[in-house]
């Protein structure tokens, strides 16, 4: 039997908490999961366990396993300027 390369998408984000620590989560939006890690790479890496995982529980229970996230697909930020007395929604 053959394999082949499946390729999804992953967002990391660092979440900061109260008490000055902080983590990165990761999430894979086609697939529904995340995970997290203390730095970017483990996140990542946590992330790749994870989706082979989830993966390879769909194949075992003969489920439908989601069509990969085109490479052709970039993930980008922008900053803008506003007031310093603005009030954001948390």
């Amino acid at each position: 039997m053959g394999t082949k390369n499946l390729n999804y998408r992953i967002i990391i984000e660092k979440e900061k908490y109260e008490d000055g620590t902080s983590v990165y989560v990761a999430y894979c939006p086609t697939l529904g999961i995340s995970d997290f890690g203390d730095t970017v790479e483990s996140a990542k890496s946590n992330m790749h366990e994870a989706i082979q995982c989830h993966v390879e529980g769909l194949v075992k229970t003969g489920d439908d396993v989601p069509a990969p996230d085109p490479q052709d697909v970039f993930i980008s930020q922008t900053q803008i300027t506003v007031p310093k007395n603005i009030r954001l929604a948390f």
